[in-house]
């Protein structure tokens, strides 16, 4: 517990105390829903908010998501992540990080996963239409299974973070985690494809696969998500 606090006072306190230099960058938030009717009666929905603030060689971002899911009226889906990061700029290319991850699965092997890391990150691209940044560190992670049990670990996390800008409307990423611990290995892989509609709105169809190598009895190593919604960006 005295881990996470220290991660939210680094991620979330120091920002506050830095007061007027914080400076607002970006943010984008998304919303979708499909729903079908007929033999069979189904709807899914997902939102997404997504924050970076700046102050000198600091950055600070943010990320929540939701995905639900119900079919005759019975749900079958329904997960929640966050995600607060900050980063120290060391120059163009090196930086230092330390993240905070949290996810919640009301139908996954786990209940919750809570990881808290710090690391090295470098960009090894930054082209006029490709983008490439990688990042190892290390940390803890404390997850509670269902049956209520608890998990508490040592672990190493690895990220890539990938842009394609494929035009000026448009756009691919492929986001990967991975946190490898003594008793699980977490994988996170978030691929999307973004094509602007009018002004700040853009369509964005994704795909993310959450994978964890040791799950109870009974439950899937695997879940994956596939979202079409409407993004808007300020």
């Amino acid at each position: 517990m005295w881990k996470t606090t220290a991660m939210l006072v680094l991620i979330i306190v120091c920002p506050i105390a830095f007061g007027q230099g914080v400076v607002f960058v970006s943010g984008s938030a998304s919303f979708g829903y499909i729903a079908t009717s007929g033999n069979t009666d189904s709807n899914s929905s997902n939102v997404a908010l997504g924050l970076l603030y700046e102050y000198r060689i600091w950055d600070f971002e943010f990320d929540l998501s939701a995905v639900g899911a119900s079919t005759e009226d019975e749900t079958t889906a329904e997960a929640y992540s966050s995600s607060l990061k900050t980063k120290r700029d060391f120059n163009e290319e090196n930086y230092f990080f330390g993240v905070l991850d949290w996810n919640k699965d009301r139908f996954s092997g786990y209940e919750q996963q809570i990881s808290e890391s710090f690391g090295y990150g470098r960009q090894l691209v930054n082209g006029e239409r490709h983008l490439l940044n990688v990042e190892f560190g290390a940390g803890a992670r404390q997850a509670n299974l269902r049956g209520g049990v608890s998990r508490d670990e040592a672990i190493l996390r690895g990220s890539a973070d990938y842009k394609w800008i494929i035009s000026q409307t448009s756009e691919f990423t492929q986001d990967l985690i991975v946190e490898n611990g003594s008793k699980n290995t977490y994988v996170e892989s978030v691929s999307a494809l973004k094509a602007r509609v009018f002004d700040d709105i853009s369509l964005v169809i994704s795909f993310t696969v959450k994978s964890n190598s040791d799950v109870p009895r009974g439950s899937k190593k695997t879940d994956t998500f596939s979202a079409v919604s409407l993004e808007y960006g300020f």
